[in-house]
């Protein structure tokens, strides 16, 4: 490749020929590129495109067709390299040469145009040897003397602090093993200039730390720990009024002065509720536990950072440890002794051991404390039931809520309204207002509201229903923001297995359909079939149930929607059968509670990370025990404490007084313990760990109906009739003549605490849920509630920006036994983070860190059905196929039925086209390898591995 093509990306030489036409260029005016030496000059696209066009030139030749192939390939990827360098606002407005060059031999790698790459590639390596060589020539002590200056707030010049950057870098890797401060300063060091701003300045250090990630999964703790200093800095100066910074060392002195300042300081912006002023500070600050700033990830670290944290326009004031102990006050706030609650919650955050669902981490201690996840709502059949429900959506958005809605009785299209002698245009058309609705209220741009409409099989809109999310047709009848669910009883089940027909109603005709569920369904349904068979039913249709399921499942796989869910298992096995009907799930498809005209469904989650209560042996149950006590009395306290927007909530939440408490962390403890996710172990695992959890929330919740009362409603409940969720299989085995296939094995002595739950009864009407969990898992940095890896090293991407992400344990594996080097690295990215395709990784690795596509889907069921059994609602499952087809679809969500699941959530399943190309220096030169997850088939818009799995629930 001749010299010039290089010169010509760092912007200074021309061509003798004309350069490409970059007109179709973007462009990006105000940004600054950093040459080596040091000095700052504006960006600029042409320059790529003419360094790109010498290099398809070298490798290529001149011919005037090469020519003209060569200017629109680089046109092309001139475009991709100025968007992807300008796409992250929080890396600031200048760019280093290497970024640059290294965005080049990405766009060159993802364009399949390897030769070129790799070209490029080698000529980088011989250039970077000759800068060296020069550079040692030049300076035999090493370096260079110029001295760098800092721009202030104010605009002055000071000069930069080379030893507390060295001592920032150095404090951030202490402890960790196999980082390098050196290897961060001298990376950090090529992104500094003269003139540099703070921001720049705090920014340099952390971009430094996250290109090694990939190496060593320790960098990420070391990213968050500098992210955590640029914090410090914001923080400490907006609440003291004055320019101030400390090192984490410092920190461990001032943090209780801090925290008096900052309960005023947010007291005084109207963010914080004045009651916390209160408390007895002083105390509280005791307790605070400054070292555990040190235990975040950086994709943890960063979400707190852009999402949680208080903030006065824009600026943060809130530290870690603040906002933990922030949520936990905000919790205790009508504890007796508030400030030994307080300190309690405080610990199981900030220790990861259990974390509050996101509306809580929210809005706990503010002015307006709306804590609840889930609201489910059932959507009445008339103009002010329909569209006050639409107003009931964005209210209960507006603060963080996710939504699940039942459109079941909503008539169908042609049936008709008495009102005006015409005809319904069915529940479409409203569905398309909710959608909207959804979009419009984005809870102040924290993220994005997110609804799931729900219907059940034998409306007769059912099949426009399942076309919702497609990408063709009448885009006045589709919803390409709001998530869809099957609402599906067992007879139709029973009708596909059987080959028979099935009849489609309209609510309007079938009234008590709605709210019938087990063997009276069945009878009042065939009575209808019976009636229109005698032509005394205006809107109906008959299909082949087969066929109607068979769409369904192909609808679930082009479109990721709608959701199978299972109305029978949900309604047989709920404890709250006596109080009403459970008419849906929520967002996520764990919650099961019931829903009426008067009440709005109202669940308080919050979930244990099960990964820290599992040691290299067992499950740790006296831990767990401890956990789960003061984790259930927190989530109590929510249904107290709660901002309500509407009254029906108020009423239902105040009356039921349910909670959902879920775990996340499943994959660690499976490695901890050395159990692969496709083994017989770990479904065993996956039973008694869910039942030791059951065990003790229902216990924790007789405990606190002891010292509170029991919950308004309790009389005629399952609960009050000895009936646990156990039991409850028993009820579901009998309503399907003994049809469900499960092991009912248990370790634990049930016969006591049942007598216990009789007599002193239940504080809450339902205690678990296993919500998805996707962005708390993050901040804890395990894996996301009960899924399986789906990659060991890829990149993920969610509001907050894109993270390598790498599975520690594997490393810590592979490096026990010398196979964790540049090359494993190189391998791993090729093979889209899947080690069974390696061949020096050792059988039982392969088998222990297989990702959720090797595995066959029938192992997540059977697991998730082991944990059914205990869960008195439901569980947010998703299933990965890397080969989908018909027939295992078919299989797959039949035998979830058969094992007696309440409800299923999305399909995952790989593209096409399912990997982004990434450079690796160094490495065997394979410039094709991969560093992004697997793309899913369906990428859904408030739920997915992309865009975290429904953050509105957790």
């Amino acid at each position: 490749m001749p010299a010039t093509a290089e010169r010509h990306a760092n912007g200074n030489h021309r061509l003798s020929t004309p350069a490409p036409d970059v007109q179709a260029v973007a462009s990006a005016p105000g940004y600054q590129l950093i040459r080596r030496n040091g000095a700052v000059t504006p960006f600029d696209a042409a320059k790529i495109a003419v360094a790109l066009t010498k290099a398809f030139l070298a490798v290529e030749g001149q011919s005037a067709a090469a020519s003209r192939r060569i200017h629109d390939i680089v046109a092309g990827l001139t475009d991709q390299i100025v968007a992807n360098l300008t796409r992250r606002p929080d890396i600031g407005r200048t760019f280093h040469i290497e970024d640059v060059q290294d965005q080049v031999e990405l766009a060159l790698m993802r364009g399949e145009h390897h030769k070129v790459a790799r070209a490029y590639v080698l000529y980088r390596e011989e250039r970077a040897r000759e800068r060296a060589k020069a550079l040692a020539a030049a300076h035999p002590a090493g370096g260079s003397t110029a001295v760098l200056h800092v721009k202030t707030a104010d605009g002055a010049l000071v000069p930069l602090d080379a030893a507390r950057l060295s001592t920032v870098i150095d404090e951030a890797c202490a402890g960790l093993d196999g980082v390098s401060a050196d290897a961060v300063l001298l990376e950090t060091q090529r992104n500094l200039y003269d003139g540099i701003s703070l921001d720049e300045l705090a920014q340099a250090p952390i971009l430094a730390a996250r290109t090694l990630v990939e190496t060593e999964p320790n960098y990420a703790k070391v990213s968050a720990r500098l992210l955590l200093d640029k914090l410090r800095r914001e923080a400490l100066s907006f609440v003291a009024g004055r320019p101030e910074q400390a090192t984490q060392a410092e920190m461990a002195e001032r943090y209780g002065d801090y925290l008096r300042a900052y309960v005023r300081t947010g007291i005084a912006n109207d963010l914080l509720d004045p009651e916390l002023g209160r408390f007895d500070l002083s105390r509280l600050a005791a307790a605070l536990k400054p070292e555990r700033d040190l235990q975040f990830d950086y994709l943890g670290f960063q979400t707190l950072y852009d999402r949680y944290f208080l903030h006065v326009r824009g600026t943060r004031f809130e530290l870690p440890q603040a906002f933990f102990m922030r949520v936990a006050m905000g919790l205790a706030v009508r504890e007796i002794d508030r400030e030994a609650r307080a300190i309690e919650f405080y610990n199981i955050l900030s220790s990861f051991d259990f974390m509050a669902s996101t509306p809580t981490l929210f809005n706990a201690g503010t002015l307006r404390p709306q804590l609840s996840s889930c609201f489910l709502t059932t959507v009445a059949d008339d103009l002010d039931g329909i569209f006050k429900a639409v107003k009931d959506n964005a209210l209960l958005a507006k603060y963080s809520g996710g939504l699940g809605n039942d459109w079941t009785p909503v008539r169908g299209l042609g049936a008709h309204i008495k009102g005006t002698n015409g005809e319904s245009q069915g529940v479409v058309p409203f569905l398309k207002v909710a959608n909207d609705t959804a979009i419009a209220v984005n809870q102040g741009g924290k993220r994005k509201g997110a609804v799931c409409a729900y219907l059940e099989t034998w409306h007769v809109d059912i099949e426009e229903f399942l076309d919702l999310r497609k990408n063709t047709g009448d885009d006045r009848r589709r919803t390409h923001d709001m998530n869809t669910a099957n609402w599906i009883p067992d007879l139709f089940m029973q009708r596909v297995a059987a080959g028979a027909d099935w009849t489609l109603f309209s609510p309007d005709e079938t009234p008590n359909l709605h709210d019938l569920y087990g063997k009276p369904f069945k009878a009042a349904y065939e009575a209808y079939e019976a009636k229109a068979g005698r032509g005394e039913m205006t809107v109906f249709r008959t299909v082949k149930a087969l066929d109607l399921w068979r769409r369904m499942l192909t609808m679930l796989f082009e479109t990721g929607h709608p959701w199978i869910t299972f109305k029978d298992p949900c309604n047989i096995r709920s404890p709250q059968q006596h109080a009403g009907v459970v008419h849906s799930s929520n967002l996520c498809t764990e919650i099961t509670l019931n829903t009426s005209a008067d009440e709005v469904a109202v669940c308080n989650l919050g979930s244990v990370n099960l990964a820290a209560h599992v040691t290299d042996a067992e499950l740790d149950l006296d831990r767990l025990q401890r956990t789960v006590a003061t984790a259930m009395r927190m989530l109590d306290n929510v249904v107290d404490i709660n901002f309500y927007t509407i009254p029906e909530a108020r009423r239902s939440n105040l009356r039921h007084r349910p909670v959902g408490l879920g775990i996340m962390g499943f994959q660690e403890a499976l490695e901890t313990l050395r159990l692969p996710t496709a083994s017989e172990e770990a479904v065993a695992f996956a039973d008694t760990s869910m039942e030791a959890v059951s065990y003790f929330a229902i216990s924790a919740s007789v405990d606190l109906a002891a010292a509170r009362g029991r919950y308004a409603s309790f009389e005629g409940s399952l609960w009050s009739k000895g009936i646990l969720p156990i039991d409850s299989l028993d009820l579901l085995a009998e309503a399907r003549d003994g049809d469900v296939e499960l092991d009912r094995s248990a370790t634990l002595d049930w016969a006591t605490l049942r007598r216990r739950v009789v007599e002193t009864g239940m504080r809450n009407s339902n205690v678990m849920a296993i919500a998805p969990t996707a962005t708390i898992s993050n901040i804890v940095g395990v894996s996301q509630s009960i899924e399986p890896a789906y990659s060991q090293l890829y990149v993920k991407a969610n509001m907050s920006g894109d993270f390598t992400v790498v599975n520690a344990n594997l490393v810590r594996d592979l490096k026990a036994r010398g196979l964790w080097d540049e090359v494993m690295v190189s391998d791993l990215k090729y093979y889209d983070g899947m080690v069974s395709a390696i061949d020096r990784v050792p059988e039982d690795l392969k088998a222990l860190y297989a990702t959720a596509f090797e595995i066959a889907p029938e192992w997540l069921i059977r697991a998730a059905a082991r944990r059914q059994k205990w869960i008195d609602q439901a569980q947010s499952l998703n299933l990965y196929m890397a080969e989908p087809s018909g027939r295992k679809l078919d299989e797959a969500y039949r035998l979830a039925w058969r094992l007696g699941l309440k409800t299923t959530y999305y399909l995952r399943a790989h593209s096409a086209t399912h990997v982004e190309k990434s450079t690796l220096k160094g490495t065997d030169g394979k410039l094709n390898a991969v560093s992004a997850a697997p793309i899913l088939m369906a990428a859904p818009s408030a739920c997915s591995i992309a865009d975290p799995t429904c953050e509105a629930c957790q």
